[in-house]
């Protein structure tokens, strides 16, 4: 007979999960695992979860008087048998009269495991269906609470758990939930608090359990406690289960009326749970509420698996392995502290503790972060979890660190190896190095640690896993998988090559390598040298392709060359002083083989980097500064929109060397239409450059203070150029077309000069670097193109913005086909595409300059630019389009908090990037660009930031660029930048003020256009004397909420 049953091996059904579950057999051999919500499952339980029970749907439950049955009685096939054969069960489907005796029998186990010498097992009812702890609580919600009632449970940054009331999780959402805390000097629950909060609150569940707090609760001080509120105690012991089935640590049962826990943490299980109650109303209510409330059928191989499991927990090993847990944690928290880490809480009693990370501390004072301890350390080979502990604000700032004994206790380590243990985790914790980086959501955490240290540590790791337990046949995997500073070469060859490849492969090369590699061409290869902490390792540098080299290095010392280069990849390790910087990544560093000692083909040149790892200062001759003079000229330049902003009557006006329409009706009304419908903008004006070629991206990371890698094709940023001493040369975006294609669009009144500024970089005639003051940027092999100069043919652009709430409706009615539409439709805020719109080629991008989320701006060859206008004019003008002109373009921007060039940067008043509040826009982490040491120079000694205002009164003046501002006591601290009317009829402005003053709400006083004078001195006033007197401000938020 054939039949459709597939059959054959995982190896042989499916080698991809078969590689991928031996590569993590592999890693929980390799590592060290002390997530203490974590364990090994016994080869038992896991072959019950791969039974045949797995193709049951059991839903329902076996019958009730199964619950006070012997084992042996439950295993009486004759007896279960001919009583299904003839009563059928309670479940909605058959064939599962196999599926009811092991729900029995793992119900009847749990009872017996949990049984204490006061409560017997026949007084315990056990629902084993939960497929985990979370669908457990919210079962015990269901059945005993309604939505709005009030519940008192331990505050998750303390050591609760997400469904005892977090804000995010269900429970939080659907109930009211009270919180108790920790007492903030012993860092220990107040019964006493809790009590007062449970009497003032009546909660209808009080609940007790944890998930990082490391000590036993008081069960009968909480059944008090419930009591006096008149409410049910919930144990949620999912941590803890295993503990108390030893009789490790007190069981709640007895004490608490409902008790859930999962199966799968110390109780060394499947991952599924278990609610326990002695209660048999509350039984009922519960196992209505698992099924038909909260689940359908249940996971009978995960029963079949527990039932397995709770075996195992009746047997001597198991309560051994308990309590030496316990001893372990006691050991590993002891040692941690005798090295000089703070232990939050005070200290443990069960399984778990936490490490205060706050305890490394760089010399400037920022601490070390849970998050940076937890990836290090992982790095490491010791694999824990962030988590927040008492003075925490956020599960995303948690500043501890949680670890726990069950897996590694399991696997036979005790008391002599948790020291060992916890001495590599103080040796790596205290060889990091603490810092802080600025980004867009604020200051975030960062840490390097010493690579000597690190390396030393894996070993360590390495070692201590290798001594201990493990219940399978491992198959050894080398890189990228699982690799140490004292591997072996693959190949006995007296050179090991090692194919370096990653997308940002070039920017990596030219950092970690001292040779210039930009020599290179495919099938080239030169002498090189890196540094890997202290020491100088040569080797050979070959060309592949594009985004392929090889490294050629000696045999003795390959595998240190590749694991300071891989260590580099990943980011962590400590390579410069300045902590900041970050090499590209992920890089990946590959042994290919033996190589014969490589010929060079390019002869050894003078290093003119500025920047690579171990690089020394220059004291060659310094290469020219940039400067530039404005040229003198009457001529006007127009753009190919000229014609028609005649013809539509637009007041037109020099501006940047452009004849430019300042507005067409009246700034108001062309503001109020982009606000509420949409608004058409000639900026042909602006500089359209292209930056293409392998080293584009590598060209404009050294001249773009952003990070330009980042960008993926499609997405667009905003970024500066800067000079050597951080001064802007302008702001601009920047677009990735293609993998090697780059938009470059810059201001019109700096476009002149900014084409002359890049040109002048790639080709190495100013100077970039005032460490190396004869450095040549990197990417000097870029292909610059200024695509308004016509010899660029077909591939021209200029650009036409469309902004405002019904742009994209307005652009999509030009027609375009479904694939297209599609395009558009999918672009999110920053991105582009290139597309055909109403039979035009277009590069569109959702960006612009007035603030606008729905905003488009539509790069298009100049010769279909007015075609373009026309047809959007024709198709939006129903809709509220209008023409617009400079003028709405400044007060829509000002009123967006957007900067403009000589305004909020550079001009007069030299504004920086930072000084306007966009210093999250200069990305410190790239080891080099043009003006990154004077920026970071510049940051602390700078005073001063931008801001927005806005006028608390309607009809007054108008303020203008460097007007004064004072604040309320008459004190001059700062001045305007920009003022413009806002779509409520107010003035609006942004104004640069010293830092102490730029909190928002802050009262301040403008002296609009300065007056020279401000009338008599005040002794000399008489009555109907005239004195200038400052207009009343407010600081408002820097951008609109």
């Amino acid at each position: 007979m054939t039949d459709f049953l597939t059959r054959g091996s995982l190896a042989e059904v499916d080698p991809e999960v078969n590689r991928l579950i031996q590569l993590e057999e592999e890693r929980q051999y390799r590592k060290l695992i002390l997530i203490p919500s974590e364990s090994t499952a016994p080869i038992a339980v896991r072959e019950a979860l791969g039974s045949v029970f797995q193709n049951l749907y059991a839903e329902g439950y076996p019958d009730d008087e199964t619950r006070w049955m012997s084992e042996s009685e439950i295993l009486d096939y004759t007896a279960q048998l001919s009583h299904f054969r003839r009563y059928s069960d309670p479940r909605y489907y058959k064939g599962v009269e196999y599926a009811d005796i092991i729900e029995a029998l793992a119900r009847r186990r749990a009872a017996e495991v949990f049984a204490t010498d006061k409560i017997s097992a026949n007084q315990i009812y056990v629902n084993v269906q939960p497929l985990s702890g979370a669908p457990a609580n919210n079962a015990v919600y269901h059945a005993l609470v309604n939505p709005g009632d009030t519940v008192l449970g331990m505050n998750l940054l303390h050591g609760g758990h997400l469904t005892h009331g977090s804000p995010v999780n269900r429970s939080g959402k659907l109930y009211n939930i009270i919180h108790y805390n920790v007492d903030p000097q012993t860092e220990q629950i107040d019964y006493d608090v809790v009590e007062a909060l449970a009497v003032e609150h009546k909660p209808k569940i009080v609940i007790a359990g944890y998930s990082s707090y490391p000590w036993v609760p008081d069960w009968a001080r909480f059944r008090a406690i419930a009591d006096k509120a008149g409410g049910v105690l919930l144990a949620d012991v999912s941590h803890i289960a295993g503990l108390i089935a030893a009789g490790a640590i007190p069981s709640p049962v007895g004490f608490a009326q409902v008790i859930t826990f999962t199966t799968h943490k110390t109780l060394i299980g499947p991952r599924s749970a278990v609610i326990l109650t002695t209660d048999a109303a509350l039984s009922r209510k519960i196992d209505r509420a698992i099924f038909p409330g909260e689940q359908g059928g249940p996971h009978v191989h995960a029963i079949a698996a527990l039932a397995a499991t709770l075996k195992i927990a009746k047997s001597e090993p198991f309560r051994e392995l308990q309590h030496q847990i316990i001893k372990n944690c006691a050991a590993l928290t002891n040692r941690l502290a005798e090295r000089g880490l703070r232990i939050s809480f005070g200290g443990t009693n069960t399984h778990l503790g936490n490490v205060d990370c706050k305890s490394i501390i760089s010399p400037d004072g920022t601490p070390l972060s849970g998050d940076m301890a937890a990836r290090i350390l992982d790095i490491a080979g010791i694999v824990l979890n962030r988590n927040t502990i008492p003075g925490d604000k956020s599960a995303f700032g948690a500043s501890g660190i949680r670890y726990g004994t069950p897996w590694v206790t399991q696997r036979g380590l005790k008391e002599e190896e948790m020291v060992l243990l916890a001495d590599i985790i103080a040796d790596v914790l205290q060889a990091t190095k603490p810092y802080e980086m600025e980004t867009r959501k604020g200051e975030a955490l960062r840490a390097k640690v010493d690579f000597d240290v690190l390396e030393d540590a894996k070993l360590r790791v390495r070692k201590l896993a290798e001594s201990a337990g493990f219940d399978l046949k491992i198959t050894s995997h080398g890189y990228p998988h699982f690799y140490y500073l004292d591997d072996k070469p693959e190949t006995k060859a007296d050179w090991i090559k090692y194919e370096i490849t990653g997308d940002n492969v070039r920017s990596f090369i030219n950092y970690a390598f001292m040779s210039d590699a930009e020599l290179l061409k495919p099938g080239d290869t030169q002498d090189t040298l890196i540094k890997a902490v202290d020491k100088w390792i040569e080797g050979y540098l070959t060309c592949n392709s594009d985004k392929s080299f090889d490294f050629v290095v000696d045999h003795d010392i390959a595998t240190t060359a590749a694991t300071w280069l891989r260590a580099l990849s990943d980011g962590y390790v400590y390579f410069d002083q300045d902590l900041l910087r970050r090499m590209p990544g992920p890089i990946y560093i590959t042994e290919t083989g033996g190589s014969e000692k490589p010929k060079t083909t390019l002869a050894k040149a003078p290093i003119r980097k500025p920047y690579s790892v171990g690089l020394p200062s220059s004291d060659q001759i310094s290469l020219a500064e940039f400067s530039w003079a404005e040229k003198e000229s009457d001529e006007l330049h127009r753009t190919p929109l000229y014609d028609l902003h005649k013809q539509l009557g637009a007041k037109v006006i020099p501006f940047a060397g452009w004849e430019m329409p300042v507005w067409y009706t009246s700034v108001v009304e062309e503001h109020l239409a982009t606000r509420q419908a949409a608004g058409l903008f000639d900026v042909a004006h602006m500089g359209v450059f292209q930056a293409e070629g392998p080293d584009a991206v590598v060209f404009l990371d050294s001249v773009c203070s952003n990070d330009i890698s980042a960008l993926e094709i499609g997405q667009s940023c905003y970024t500066h150029f800067l000079n050597i001493n951080a001064n802007v040369i302008d702001d601009l975006l920047v677009y990735r077309r293609g993998d090697e294609k780059f938009l470059v669009v810059v201001n019109a009144s700096n476009d002149e000069k900014d084409w002359t500024w890049l040109n002048a970089v790639r080709q190495g005639s100013v100077q970039v670097d005032s460490v190396n003051p004869n450095a040549i940027a990197f990417g000097r092999n870029v292909i610059l193109r200024n695509l308004r100069n016509p010899k660029e043919g077909k591939d021209m652009r200029v650009d036409i913005a469309l902004q405002g709430p019904k742009s994209r409706e307005i652009l999509l009615s030009l027609g375009v086909d479904a694939t297209n539409k599609k395009k558009i439709m999918a672009l999110k805020r920053t991105e582009l595409c290139e597309a055909v719109v109403g039979g035009i080629d277009l590069v569109v991008s959702r960006t612009g300059y007035t603030g606008e989320k729905m905003a488009f701006e539509l790069f298009v060859h100049p010769d279909q630019a007015a075609h373009l206008w026309n047809l959007l004019m024709q198709a939006g003008t129903p809709l509220g389009l209008k023409p617009c002109g400079l003028g709405a373009r400044d007060s829509l921007r000002t009123e967006a908090g957007l900067p403009l060039y000589g305004h909020e940067r550079g001009g007069g008043l030299n504004l920086g990037v930072a000084e306007a509040g966009f210093g999250s826009y200069v990305k410190t982490y790239k080891p080099w660009f043009i003006g990154r040491n004077s920026f970071l120079e510049r940051e602390r000694t700078r005073h001063s930031v931008v801001v927005r205002f806005r006028f608390t009164e309607k009809g007054v003046r108008m303020a203008h660029h460097g007007d004064p501002v004072l604040d309320r006591k008459g004190k001059t601290i700062g001045v305007v930048t920009s003022c413009a009317v806002d779509s409520e009829g107010f003035l609006t402005g942004q104004m640069s003020v010293d830092i102490k003053s730029a909190e928002e709400g802050t009262p301040v006083y403008i002296y609009q256009s300065a007056p020279k004078s401000v009338g008599k001195a005040p002794a000399d006033l008489i009555i109907g004397d005239r004195f200038t007197l400052p207009t009343g401000a407010v600081i408002i938020s820097r951008f609109p909420k």
